[in-house]
């Protein structure tokens, strides 16, 4: 049987509770929900990248993709990633957002993805996303 690793990589602080950033097992690879969070800074506080929806947008694709590397993996095994916003009104500009970092990343083919709206985020964060690879 496989064993489970977990994933956090340096530009992450430790997780504020028991959960990893990442978890490989196998050949899958779940990332856990991400915010925009600027790199870590040992003895600082998460500090959110932005304040603009792009700003955090943009830091949360980093931060996805940096546990994806850690893990061996890279967009193209993205096989689905789950978009959360905190105000219905950003969905037309994540859409915008979403289509032109994908665009940039000359993949084979585009992940899957859903969007949902809620508001359970920290103060001041607009976006989480998670994402689930399967490696070759």
């Amino acid at each position: 049987m496989t064993e489970k690793t977990a994933l956090t990589p340096s530009t992450h602080t430790a997780p504020p509770a028991k959960f990893s950033h990442g978890v490989k097992k196998g050949n899958i690879l779940q990332v856990a929900g991400q915010v925009g969070f600027l790199p870590a800074v040992e003895g600082q506080a998460p500090t959110p990248a932005g304040p603009t929806l792009r700003e955090q947008t943009l830091q949360t694709f980093a931060n996805v993709k940096a546990i994806l590397e850690e893990g061996g993996a890279s967009w193209d095994d993205v096989m689905m990633m789950r978009v959360y916003l905190t105000d219905v009104d950003h969905f037309a500009e994540m859409n915008e957002i979403y289509n032109t970092y994908f665009a940039e990343q000359n993949l084979k083919e585009a992940p899957s993805a859903r969007t949902t709206v809620y508001v359970g985020l920290p103060k001041g964060l607009l976006i989480e996303i998670d994402a689930l690879a399967v490696l070759s």
